[in-house]
């Protein structure tokens, strides 16, 4: 299990910034490979160029791929299982941007089918290096509650 905090540990208003990342051209070229997304905006400067986005812009889900990482790198949830993402892209992100996470519990419930589990509804905005959104949304995660027989030792 990921170190992290359980349902139990975690409070509405929770607020966390995610370790960094800077979008290389490996990320791009690594990202199309997985989803066989080749589109010229993404893979070909002098098309790009002749776009509103004036040159070569990364996948706008590869965005929400990062985004679901580095919330897990983050360290602040145990092991999650994703529930729905509901999710807008606002700026482009070009290669060479350094993005960041910032993510806030919202709501949290205990599952109604699972007792063992809690229910997240998390808001999130994906930040460039200019502090810019450059994606947001709202993230519904299942995180583990606290077993009985572990001791209440929070990584907030």
């Amino acid at each position: 299990m990921l170190p992290g905090n359980f349902y139990d540990d975690i409070r509405i208003g929770d607020e966390r910034l995610t370790p960094r990342v800077t979008v290389t051209e490996a990320h791009v070229l690594a990202y199309a490979g997985v989803a066989g997304d080749f589109s010229p905006i993404h893979m070909d400067e002098l098309y790009a160029q002749s776009t509103v986005f004036g040159g070569r812009i990364a996948h706008g889900l590869m965005g929400l791929s990062l985004t679901d990482g580095m919330k897990v790198q983050s360290g602040f949830f145990r092991d999650g299982i994703a529930l729905g993402w509901s999710w807008n892209f606002r700026k482009p992100i070009r290669i060479g941007d350094t993005l960041q996470v910032r993510f806030r519990v919202d709501d949290m419930r205990p599952s109604r089918s699972h007792g063992d589990m809690g229910i997240l509804v998390i808001a999130i905005e994906l930040l460039n290096q200019n502090g810019e959104t450059v994606q947001e949304g709202e993230h519904r995660l299942m995180v583990p509650r606290r077993p009985a027989a572990e001791p209440a030792a929070s990584t907030r």
